[in-house]
């Protein structure tokens, strides 16, 4: 079995922004309280800064996390001492359920992301595509860059033929600032290698169907 490469998108643990600041958030909270004219020591705020700070997290989890190491047991095509035959075709995990934080509001956004991919040498357990998704996502984020790291990361791991991402998602920058838009969704693909072709991306989408038109 081929030794595959790194994931495109990671960077060492020293490269990484250092995990939330519990303490230092809380403090923060309680100072923006001051700042838009409440009263932190009342008894409905008296504990909210700890609240807001456990919150942030564990939204913001997967910085330090390295997503790549979720695909680390992969499973060689082929082995005749496995459960994957040679001839593997297309694998397309849908309604993977994920929510993220919008880097230029700080607002949460939430949906679903759909992950096929074309096998080269080797797959992985669904669950592990899962884990990508939910390491990605509890950053802050764009979704269009999360769709890619979710790419970027399964091409690094496994080497595959192709990958496309869809991610569909309910913004709240979008739905909660304007009474207009409460029904609003974002649709985002990333394709890689194979999964790119015109062809092979359509026939995708339709697999994909009815789960791109409800939340």
């Amino acid at each position: 079995m081929r030794a595959f490469p790194p994931a495109l998108h990671a960077t060492t643990l020293e490269r990484r922004p250092p995990g939330v600041d519990r303490d230092r958030v809380a403090d923060l909270v309680r100072e923006l309280l001051i700042a838009v004219g409440e009263d932190p020591d009342r008894e409905g705020l008296r504990r909210t800064p700890e609240r807001v700070a456990d919150n942030w997290v564990e939204l913001l989890s997967g910085t330090q996390q390295d997503a790549a190491s979720a695909l680390d047991a992969a499973i060689a095509v082929g082995d005749p001492a496995g459960d994957v035959p040679a001839a593997c075709g297309m694998v397309l995990l849908r309604d993977i359920r994920f929510r993220s934080v919008c880097e230029h509001h700080l607002l949460p956004f939430a949906g679903r992301a759909h992950i096929a991919y074309l096998p080269g040498d080797a797959v992985v357990g669904f669950g592990a595509l899962v884990r990508v998704v939910d390491i990605l996502a509890a950053r802050a984020q764009v979704q269009e860059r999360l769709g890619e790291e979710i790419a970027s990361t399964i091409v690094g791991a496994l080497a595959p033929r192709g990958v496309l991402v869809v991610l569909d998602a309910v913004h709240q920058c979008v739905t909660m600032r304007s009474s207009l838009q409460t029904r609003s969704s974002t649709l985002t693909i990333a394709a890689r290698g194979g999964c790119a072709e015109p062809a092979a991306r359509a026939e995708i989408i339709s697999l994909i169907g009815g789960s791109l038109d409800a939340h």
